[in-house]
C-alpha cells in the first residue's frame, strides 16, 4: 500500500523519482504527487489524480521540476477519498495543496501508514492554530513535526523522535525541512522503508525495485528508528535521538527479475518462474540429501519438542497453511491450527514454549502478520517466519527464519511467492515427519526425490496454458463460479477462487465439497461454473458424487485431476491434467492450472491484471 520514494545527489530528481514510482505501481494507489527542491528555493509540489502518467505528463516527466533532492508518493487512499487535496506531499503551512507550485512551508512530507490517533493530534494542533486543508491523517502527521520543530526550536531529527513518541498506528515517512536544504528526513515504525547509497547520491524506497538500477548497498531502517539522508551519506537515530549504526546489505537478485521481460503482463512472467522458484528454493534448504534448516537455526531439537503448530497468515500465505496443514498432520502427525492473523492477534489462544506459530508473508512486512508474531512472542511461543524478503520486519523479528527465493514478486496477485512458501512448507513437514520417526531413512529419501521432481512438472503443466486460455474464453461472463474439493483439494479450491476473484471480478467462493448441502447448492443455477480438484485418491469419488450433484440442478462442470483419472472426462464437460506425484505434494502442480484460468479470464475481459482495482501488493496497515 502506498509507494514512497525519494533522491538527494548531484541529477535531477524528479526523473529518478518518476521512475521509481513506476517501479511501486504494483503497490496499488489512486494518487501520486512529488516535492522537489532546487538548492535553497522554496520546495515545488506538483500532484495529480489516477494513474501515474498524470503526473509524469503534468511535469513533463519531471524535466519541467528543477532541483536535485525530492521525495515522490503513490497513495492508496484510507483517510479521505481519493483527489487532489488528499494526494501527498502535504505541507505544514495553511495552504490549499490542491495543485503546484512552490509551498512556503517549513516541512513537506509523504506517508504510507495510518495514524490511529490522528483526530485526537488534530484537534491538539487546532488549538495551537493550525489550519487543514486535507482530510487525511499524514498532513496531521507533517504539522506534528512543524509544530515541535518550531515550539522547542529543535533539529529535524528530534522534532521526528518526538512526534513519534507521540502518534500511534504504523507509518513509513520522508520529509524535507526548509531550512535543510538537500537533506530527506526519514522515520518508520511497522511499514517498509529501505535506504540505499551510491556514489554522491542517496536513495529512499518502500521497496527495492524502485531503487534497484542506481544502487544494490541498502540500509533497512529499523523500528522505531529515524534516519537523516544526504547525498552518499545516511545517519540513524533512536527515539532518544541518539546516533545507531546500522549494517549495510547489498540485494543480490537480477534487476531484470523486475522487468516483464516480453511477457505481456508480469503476472503471465511470474507463472511462467515458478519452477525456479520452487527449484531455488528447495535447493536452499535441501543439501546432501538432507533437509537442512541450519541458516534458520531450527534444530532437531527444537523439531522434536514441538507439540503443537498454529500457522498464521493472510490471504494466499494463509492459503499455503491450508495446504501445509493436511500435510504436516499426515506426515509429522502433529496437531496444527491455521489462523487468519488478523483473527489471530485478537483471540486469547494458549500458547506455550512448545508451540510453534509459522508466520508466512511474502513481503514480511503484512501489519497483521507482523502483529500476530508479537502476539506469539509475548506469549512464549516459539516462532518461525517463511518469508520473501531478506531483513524484513517479520524475519528481523522472528527467532527463526526461513527464506524463500522466489526473487521479486510484481503482480498483486502472488503465484511464485505462494509456490515458493508451498515447497518450503512441504520440505519442513517431511523432515519434521523424519526427526519425529513417523517416516523411515528410506521413506524421507523417497519423499526428497519426489520433492525434486516438482519444477518440471510444473513446466510440464505450463505447456498445457492453450486448453486453459480456450476454457477461459468461453467463462468469460461467467458470474459466479464455485471451486469445490476435499482435504488438500479444498485448500487448493480456496487459492484458485481467490485467483479468480482478484483478477477478474467474477464472483467466486471455495467451498469443501462436503458443505455443499448445507446450504450453498441452492445457488446452483442452469450454467453456473463448479470447478472441482480432485487430485486425493481416497477423497476422488466422493467429490465426484459432489459435483454430479451440482449437474443435476444445470452446472457446468470442469474437472481437476492428475493423470490416469481420464473416468472423470465422462462426467464433466472440461477436464484438466497434471502429473502424478506424492499426493502430498500435489498442491504445487494443481494451482497452475487455475492461476492460468484466473490470468485468461482477466485478460479476456480487459482488465488491468497486473494491479486489480482496490488491492494492494503489501497490506501493511490494519
Amino acid at each position: 500500500m502506498c509507494g514512497i520514494v525519494g533522491y538527494t545527489g548531484n541529477e535531477q530528481a524528479a526523473p529518478i523519482l518518476l521512475e521509481g514510482l513506476a517501479k511501486l505501481e504494483y503497490r496499488g494507489y489512486d494518487s501520486a504527487g512529488l516535492a522537489v527542491r532546487d538548492g535553497e528555493k522554496l520546495a515545488e509540489v506538483v500532484k495529480a489524480t489516477g494513474k501515474l502518467y498524470h503526473l509524469a505528463d503534468k511535469t513533463d516527466q519531471g524535466r519541467a521540476l528543477p532541483g536535485t533532492c525530492g521525495i515522490g508518493h503513490t497513495r492508496w487512499a484510507t483517510h479521505g477519498d481519493p483527489s487532489m487535496v488528499n494526494a501527498h506531499p502535504h505541507v505544514s503551512g495553511n495552504c490549499s495543496g490542491s495543485g503546484s507550485g512552490q509551498v512556503e512551508s517549513d516541512v513537506v512530507g509523504v506517508h504510507n501508514g495510518i495514524i490511529e490517533n490522528f483526530a485526537e493530534l488534530k484537534e491538539k494542533l487546532l488549538h495551537h492554530g493550525y489550519e487543514f486543508y486535507s482530510d487525511t491523517d499524514t498532513e496531521v502527521v507533517v504539522k506534528l513535526v512543524d509544530y515541535y520543530y518550531k515550539k522547542y526550536k529543535i533539529g529535524p531529527v528530534d522534532a521526528i523522535t518526538r512526534t513519534m513518541v507521540r502518534v500511534r498506528g504504523s507509518y513509513a515517512l520522508a520529509l524535507m525541512f526548509k531550512d535543510f536544504p538537500g537533506e530527506i528526513f526519514a522515520a518508520r515504525k511497522d511499514s517498509p522503508l529501505i535506504i540505499g547509497t551510491a556514489k554522491d547520491a542517496s536513495y529512499l524506497a518502500s521497496d527495492v525495485p524502485a531503487i534497484l538500477k542506481y544502487t544494490r548497498s541498502v540500509y533497512y531502517i529499523g523500528n522505531l528508528q529515524a534516519a537523516r539522508v544526504s547525498p552518499g551519506q545516511v545517519k540513524f537515530y533512536d527515539l532518544n535521538g541518539d546516533e545507531v549504526t546500522l549494517p549495510l546489505s547489498e540485494i543480490t537478485w537480477d534487476a531484470a527479475a523486475a522487468e516483464k521481460d516480453g511477457y505481456e503482463h508480469f503476472m503471465l512472467k511470474e507463472i511462467h518462474e515458478q519452477p525456479a522458484a520452487v527449484r531455488d528454493t528447495l535447493n536452499s534448504l535441501v543439501k546432501e540429501g538432507r533437509v537442512s534448516f541450519s541458516d534458520a537455526g531450527l534444530t532437531d531439537e527444537i523439531i522434536r519438542a514441538v507439540t503443537q503448530i498454529d500457522i498464521v497468515a493472510c490471504g494466499s500465505a494463509w492459503h499455503v497453511g491450508m495446504a501445509a496443514q493436511y500435510v504436516l498432520e499426515d506426515l509429522a502427525c502433529v496437531p496444527v491450527r491455521v489462523e487468519l492473523a488478523s483473527e489471530f492477534r485478537y483471540r486469547s489462544i494458549p500458547l506455550g514454549e512448545h508451540t510453534l506459530v509459522i508466520v508466512i508473508s511474502q513481503s514480511g512486512e503484512t501489519a497483521d502478520s507482523l502483529a500476530a508474531l508479537r502476539v506469539a512472542k509475548e506469549r512464549g511461543a516459539k516462532t518461525l517466519a517463511v518469508v520473501n524478503v531478506i531483513g524484513s520486519s517479520i524475519a528481523r523479528e522472528a527467532d527463526h527464519v526461513l527464506y524463500t527465493l522466489a526473487g521479486p514478486e510484481i503482480a498483486v496477485a502472488t503465484t511464485k511467492a505462494y509456490s515458493a512458501q508451498l515447497i518450503a512448507m512441504d520440505a519442513l513437514a517431511v523432515q519434521m515427519a523424519f526427526v519425529r520417526g513417523v517416516i523411515s531413512q528410506e521413506k524421507y529419501a523417497q519423499m526428497l526425490e519426489e520433492l525434486s521432481t516438482i519444477p518440471d512438472k510444473i513446466k510440464r503443466v505450463l505447456e498445457e496454458k492453450e486448453r486453459i486460455q480456450w476454457f477461459s474464453s468461453k467463462i468469460v461472463n461467467a458470474h459466479d463460479i464455485f471451486f469445490i474439493g476435499r482435504g488438500l483439494d479444498y485448500a487448493i479450491s480456496l487459492e484458485g477462487s481467490l485467483k479468480m476473484k482478484e483478477i477478474s471480478y467474477i464472483h467466486s467462493e471455495a467451498y469443501a465439497a462436503g458443505e455443499l448441502k448445507h446450504g450453498t447448492i441452492s445457488l446452483i443455477e442452469n450454467n453456473t461454473l463448479v470447478i472441482g480438484v480432485l487430485t486425493q485418491s481416497r477423497l476422488f469419488e466422493k467429490t465426484v458424487s459432489n459435483m454430479m450433484e451440482c449437474k443435476s440442478r444445470g452446472a457446468y462442470l470442469m474437472g481437476l485431476t492428475t493423470n490416469g483419472n481420464f473416468s472423470v472426462e465422462d462426467s464433466v464437460d472440461f477436464t484438466v491434467y497434471v502429473p502424478k506425484t506424492d499426493e502430498h505434494f500435489v498442491a504445487s502442480l494443481a494451482v497452475v492450472p487455475l492461476q492460468l484460468l484466473g490470468y485468461y479470464t482477466s485478460v479476456s475481459r480487459g482488465l488491468d491484471v497486473d494491479k486489480p482495482r482496490n488491492l494492494a501488493k503489501s497490506v501493511t496497515v490494519e
